[in-house]
């Protein structure tokens, strides 16, 4: 299969002379003439490359543009050009992310150098991935969304301090993906990553699993053993919901992080560790400290930097880039393509999710083992999505009322109605605005503030 590369200009003659040279190379070619366009095109035809112009009158211009390609698409190398750049353009265009900066005019062989360079790198990154997805590492933080953006920017801040780090948020969001980015942009980042998950340790077993034993310790202890302090020292220690612990263990815990010594069950000689404390919790942990359940000097101790993830039906814009992923993972494990067609992604965004990005994984994996065809279609996700799944705070017939934000539910009842009429037009986004009544520059317009990804041609 060719690859295929997107010419986003504003000039028709230059589209024409550098579309028959890629062609005349083997190349497949799409053409935009503006930003906007270019956006479509991303969307519809999945380059495999992009050459795209800096100056493009009226607007937006090469820069905006290939600032909302590495957000819709960051897997697609973009190789900039333009006749009137001066340095600052090119730094700033390098620092969005182009691959390289093209002065015109362009010279055949230039061109066809930097884009088979650029497609080079874009597989050598696919394939980075598939082998680290493979490899077991962490899935990376997936997302578009201005909270997702926050996000990694609070991490790249807290990641090169030694402080401790306490992650917060409903379960499912994924506090140990954000621990394990944390581990991995620090200095530590090539020492030990382990992980404590305090609601699975017997009361009993607490403090020889965080601090180990000595053989003969205690009945059973037929070996020393390591704790996961001792197996973490020079790297870092997550505690996945701390709040769990009971009192006695919170007391141990508090204890090694003032002084940063351990000692193991039945041992003689304490000694010291350097670890950094990662904690995450699902709980509200201030009221647990008002109500007696978890100790205030503990919690000062672990949360020095606090990080909240906000639950996925509060970002609904990263609920297409995360199926994505799914769905490239889930073709990788079974071997064969897993794809949605235009009406199932918006079905899927309509859903409050309440066990979040979780379950979202595990609705996309059921969807592509038990699909018959290639194409998985918005009735098969209607079918497997829990009857729970209606906009969220909307009281069921017959409860009791409860309060809801109106707006919230409004937001999330406008999102299921735009999924419906795109799964029942079959992702033509003219033909869904007609069956809701509005023209299609208002649906756009209110696609993209509800979050709503232009649907795709069944590539997903």
């Amino acid at each position: 299969m060719s690859p295929r590369v997107l010419l986003v200009d504003d000039e028709a003659n230059i589209r024409r002379m550098v579309g028959a040279l890629l062609q005349s190379d083997g190349f497949e070619t799409v053409e935009a003439a503006d930003g906007n366009a270019a956006m479509l095109k991303i969307v519809d035809d999945a380059p495999d490359v992009v050459l795209l112009d800096l100056m493009m009158p009226p607007g937006p211009d090469g820069l905006a543009t290939l600032e909302q390609i590495r957000k819709r698409a960051p897997h697609v190398p973009v190789v900039m050009m333009s006749g009137k750049a001066n340095l600052a353009d090119a730094v700033r265009a390098t620092k969005l992310g182009a691959f390289q900066f093209l002065e015109k005019p362009l010279t055949p062989e230039g061109v066809l150098v930097a884009l088979r360079s650029a497609l080079e790198l874009g597989r050598t990154l696919a394939e980075n991935k598939r082998l680290h997805e493979q490899l077991g590492h962490a899935d990376p933080l997936v997302g578009t969304s201005a909270a997702m953006e926050e996000l990694r920017a609070l991490i790249a801040r807290v990641a090169p301090t030694e402080s401790r780090v306490l992650i917060t948020g409903e379960s499912g969001t994924g506090k140990e993906l954000v621990a394990s980015a944390i581990h991995r942009q620090s200095a530590r980042g090539n020492k030990p990553f382990v992980t404590v998950n305090s609601a699975a340790l017997p009361r009993d077993l607490v403090e020889s699993e965080m601090f180990g034993h000595e053989r003969g310790a205690f009945t059973g202890a037929t070996e020393r053993r390591q704790g996961r302090f001792e197996l973490a020292d020079s790297g870092t220690l997550f505690l996945d919901e701390v709040g769990d612990l009971g009192s006695e263990a919170q007391a141990k815990l508090l204890r090694v992080l003032e002084s940063g010594v351990v000692e193991r069950v039945g041992g003689e000689r304490p000694f010291a560790v350097n670890v950094r404390v990662i904690a995450a919790t699902n709980k509200d942990l201030q009221q647990a400290v008002r109500q007696g359940q978890f100790r205030e000097d503990l919690w000062f101790r672990l949360n020095v930097l606090p990080i909240h993830i906000p639950a996925l039906r509060e970002r609904p814009e990263d609920i297409a880039p995360l199926v994505r992923h799914f769905a490239e993972r889930c073709a990788a494990r079974l071997g064969r393509p897993v794809k949605f067609d235009a009406g199932a992604v918006p079905l899927l965004a309509a859903y409050a999710w309440p066990g979040n990005v979780r379950e979202l994984a595990n609705i996309v994996e059921r969807l592509a083992i038990l699909a018959t065809a290639e194409l998985i279609t918005a009735a098969e996700v209607a079918r497997v999505l829990p009857s729970n799944g209606s906009p969220i705070g909307t009281p069921a017939s017959g409860e009791p009322w409860r309060d809801i934000a109106l707006s919230d539910t409004l937001d999330q009842y406008e999102r299921e109605l735009i999924a419906k009429a795109l799964s029942a037009a079959r992702g033509n986004v003219a033909e869904a605005a007609r069956r809701l009544q509005t023209d299609r520059a208002n649906l756009y317009r209110r696609m993209r503030r509800l979050g709503i990804e232009p649907p795709m041609r069944a590539d997903l």
